[in-house]
């Protein structure tokens, strides 16, 4: 009896795997109405160690290659002359991919701890990335078949820090998220992830459907979960090289997406809501995963 074969039993059905992957325009800053709701809030008696304010200390990180998941800029007001040294920092941060978000001084004021911002802050991660490559590589070392969860703009910060705990108690090999509209390794998800942060390799990458068309050729199968797929969660296609996307709170995974997994995934429903936090989807999802996997293995 020859060795089983990994995913739904059939040939993959997406025909979308050679298309090229948009890139993100990054010639405009996004405009402050864009996601002022959305603007990390500090208590003033909580002071967090993942802010970084001011000019020179913002450079000095960059240029000392902390990792900064986000950096606001004050918007500049009408007629007033640009600022050379706020240019300086915005084109630094620009080659370096930093995502870049230009708001009200009020908004600074704001999320300001130490009420000298400058006109800039920086939101640094509080642990460190690292590449799927290396994901990988602990996995082949393990000799495990790697399993890692994708997670499509996930916004939340007790969603993250669930999820990476769940990753930790159920052995996931890793987790990737975006570099763009996605939350970031702050303060506030590795509180929510109660230490699991500290375990769970995480990578952050600038382009996640060409993540996934990469982990194809590297022989993974790509399991969305969504309301409308065809197979559901406890279905027998967890072996081999596998990758599980969780969408975002409320919108779910975005189309583009979507057509790059080959299978959907359910969760059936029985009560009157008609969703899941997606902390808990995941959770449900990766540990049927990994009692299959377990299971072939004996």
């Amino acid at each position: 009896m020859g060795p089983k074969m990994p995913g739904p039993k059939g040939p993959r059905q997406n025909r979308n795997d050679r298309k090229k992957p948009m890139g993100m325009d990054r010639k405009a800053l996004p405009s402050a109405e864009s996601f002022s709701r959305n603007l990390p809030k500090t208590q003033e008696n909580e002071p967090t160690d993942d802010r970084i304010e001011g000019r020179n200390p913002v450079l000095e990180a960059m240029r000392a290659g902390r990792t900064i998941n986000k950096l606001y800029v004050a918007k500049r007001t009408d007629n007033a002359r640009p600022d050379p040294t706020l240019a300086r920092i915005i084109n630094m941060a620009k080659d370096l991919r930093i995502p870049i978000m230009e708001v009200p001084k009020i908004n600074l004021d704001d999320m300001s701890q130490t009420h000298n911002h400058q006109g800039v802050i920086a939101q640094a991660a509080s642990h460190e990335y690292v590449e799927i490559d290396d994901m990988l590589r602990i996995a082949e070392e393990k000799g495990e078949a790697p399993l890692l969860l994708i997670l499509d703009e996930l916004k939340d910060a007790y969603n993250l820090g669930s999820i990476l705990r769940i990753a930790d108690a159920a052995g996931v090999t890793g987790v990737i998220i975006p570099q763009h509209r996605s939350i970031g390794l702050d303060s506030m998800v590795a509180k929510a992830s109660a230490g699991a942060i500290e375990y769970v390799p995480v990578a952050r990458v600038t382009n996640l459907s060409r993540t996934i068309l990469e982990l194809k050729e590297k022989g993974f199968w790509i399991a969305g979960t969504d309301a409308d797929g065809t197979n559901q969660y406890f279905d027998d296609v967890w072996s081999g090289p596998m990758a599980i996307v969780i969408g975002s709170e409320g919108e779910g995974m975005n189309k583009n997406i979507r057509e790059k997994c080959d299978f959907l995934l359910s969760i059936p429903m029985a009560g009157s809501v008609n969703s899941l936090n997606a902390a808990v989807a995941a959770g449900i999802v990766v540990f049927e995963a990994v009692r299959q996997r377990r299971k072939d293995q004996t």
